[in-house]
């Protein structure tokens, strides 16, 4: 069973805003190998008092009543908070064992480590969505990254701890296309779960396309998701970071194998087989029960 803890900027049915965070969160639910310990919200995709609320939204709408739910900090100027104590007291109960999923700031992270300068080395790892190597474009548009951006300093913490990391970064991410033939086989489903996702991912499908002028949108956040429960699907890629606070102002991971100081990040290059990503996760979505 692997124990997991998800750190994330939820807005999935917030208007305007992505959808990647809440379908990563019912991927795990789905996951019967996974033990969600809890959940800790950030900000990000929106401010924290939206992205809390509507994460208390989507845990009723599911039903969830099991899961530990916490709100984290509302900036960087102030990272202690519930869900940083949270992280804290779960790292401390269960050493060595779990698995910290974030796919929002870092901030929170960060405050757990300020809470507890051992914090990082009793994780067993963890699993980000952010950063990238070179500008990040779709259909000739340059989109910005967002969440390592947020809270610089506390990414360079992350980063460069001691703990193990994985970050799927946006270019990988980019492989994970959610189209046509996606949306095709979520609207002929009739199932609870099938249906609900529709209802509030179509919006954000109609948005992108008209953004970027592509046919679906990118499922950013569950990318790092599959990574924690597949990761023979993906290539791993070891590098040598030397980002320093500046640049991950722009999210930018600056690699350097050749220089002496930096420090290791698992940044994986490719999903071997898409079609088999797209599959487990349809799979493991119709295991949700609503």
């Amino acid at each position: 069973m692997i124990k997991v803890l998800f750190d994330c900027d939820n807005t999935m049915s917030v208007s305007g805003c992505d959808v990647d965070d809440g379908l990563a969160l019912i991927y795990l639910l789905g996951r019967s190998d996974v033990e969600l310990l809890g959940v800790t919200t950030t900000y990000g995709n929106s401010t924290i008092d939206i992205v809390h609320e509507n994460t208390i939204k989507m845990f009723n709408d599911l039903k969830i009543s099991h899961i530990p739910l916490y709100k984290g900090s509302a900036c960087k100027s102030n990272r202690k908070s519930d869900a940083a104590e949270f992280l804290v007291n779960m790292v401390n109960k269960y050493p060595g064992e779990i698995t910290l999923l974030a796919t929002g700031s870092l901030t929170n992270l960060c405050g757990a480590y300020e809470i507890d300068n051992s914090f990082f080395s009793k994780l067993k790892q963890i699993v980000l969505m952010g950063g990238i190597t070179r500008p990040l474009i779709i259909n000739g548009k340059n989109l910005n990254e967002l969440n390592f951006s947020c809270d610089p300093e506390a990414s360079l913490r992350v980063l460069s701890s001691d703990a193990k990391v994985t970050t799927l970064d946006g270019h990988i991410c980019l492989q994970a296309f959610f189209g046509e033939k996606e949306y095709e086989r979520l609207t002929s489903n009739n199932s609870n779960i099938y249906k609900y996702i529709n209802d509030n991912t179509v919006e954000w499908f109609n948005l992108v396309m008209k953004e970027f002028g592509v046919k679906g949108f990118y499922n950013w956040d569950i990318v790092s998701a599959l990574y924690i429960t597949n990761p023979e699907l993906f290539e791993d890629n070891f590098e040598n970071i030397v980002s320093t606070e500046k640049d991950l102002e722009k999210g930018y991971l600056k690699i350097d194998n050749d220089n002496d100081s930096g420090y290791k990040v698992n940044i994986p290059l490719k999903i071997k087989d898409v079609d088999l990503f797209n599959e487990i996760i349809f799979k493991t979505w119709d295991n949700v029960k609503i």
